[in-house]
């Protein structure tokens, strides 16, 4: 049986997330000050006292967000899990978190890279949002949204589809989503039309940040989100990672790839379950578990 490590994106950010980990585990709050010191920002403090507001802003979400998650990865480690050529995936902040695990990036360049990244995105047009559609399928999806500008940003399971673009597209589809079955449509918490071409005009500048950043060999394969395919070569992650920003996340699809390589068990880590929440919906038989606190992580040693 093998299993894959899961890291969640923007998003899943919440006041205190990682505190009693770092409280439970030396190693867990050490990941929090090496983070601190790479990015120049108090991690512990925004993440375990906030405020909400200032967490949320995306280039403090994606170091906080990722360094949660090494840390509870780092825990889990070292009480005993194994790691068996674990499979990595990320759903996009998340794929930066993957490459920490597989050992493609160090921490201290991969939170200085996704504080970078974060400051690029927020930059990127206001007039652009992003929306859950519960209760259609992506097919479905793309045909109501025709001609409103809009694009399919993440494929995250049957019947969950996040549509991006702009805010007035969004308002002008909601009739035909609808119409076409759609159950709710769910403003995200985004600063702009993430995985939309609105993110194109800060490519240059993100491919200057990921070119200046180190990766090294990679321990674990990663499969990621632009190709939902499994990578083992450093080179291939810099053009990867860059098209990510405006390319949709092909989730349905990275997981069902997993699973064609042998997973059958997925390990989410960070403060949340929706990703283990989405595996299950995809791949209904998987079994799951999730690392965000001491209790969740001996419960994640013990589910197999």
């Amino acid at each position: 049986m093998r299993t894959a490590w899961l890291f969640p994106g923007q998003g899943s950010q919440v006041v205190g997330m990682g505190k009693a980990l770092a409280e439970a585990f030396p190693i867990a709050a050490r990941t929090y000050d090496e983070a601190t010191e790479a990015v120049g920002i108090d991690l512990r403090s925004l993440c375990w006292e906030g405020p909400q507001a200032e967490l949320d802003r995306t280039a403090n979400a994606q170091p906080a967000i990722l360094t949660t998650s090494i840390a509870a990865l780092r825990a889990a480690l070292e009480r005993g899990l194994a790691a068996d050529d674990p499979i990595c995936l990320g759903h996009s902040l998340g794929e930066f978190s993957a490459l920490v695990a597989a050992g493609a990036l160090k921490l201290a360049d991969a939170v200085r890279l996704v504080r970078r990244r974060g400051e690029l995105m927020q930059k990127a047009d206001p007039s652009g949002g992003m929306a859950a559609v519960i209760g259609l399928d992506a097919d479905v999806v793309a045909r109501a949204i025709e001609g409103t500008g809009l694009v399919i940003a993440n494929d995250n399971a049957p019947g969950q589809v996040v549509i991006s673009g702009p805010l007035t597209g969004i308002a002008a589809a909601t009739a035909a989503l609808k119409q076409a079955g759609a159950k709710r449509l769910l403003p995200l918490r985004v600063s702009a039309a993430f995985h939309s071409a609105a993110m194109r005009p800060v490519a240059p500048e993100l491919a200057k940040a990921i070119a200046a950043t180190a990766f090294s060999p990679l321990r674990y394969a990663v499969i990621t989100n632009v190709d939902a395919e499994p990578h083992e070569h450093a080179a291939d992650l810099p053009p990867l990672l860059e098209k990510q920003a405006w390319s949709p996340v092909r989730w349905v699809a990275s997981i069902r790839r997993a699973s064609g390589e042998g997973v059958t068990h997925f390990i989410e880590f960070g403060l949340g379950t929706v990703l283990i929440g989405l595996a299950k919906r995809i791949l209904p038989d998987a079994t799951t578990a999730n690392v965000g606190d001491p209790a969740s992580l001996e419960e994640a040693l013990r589910v197999r």
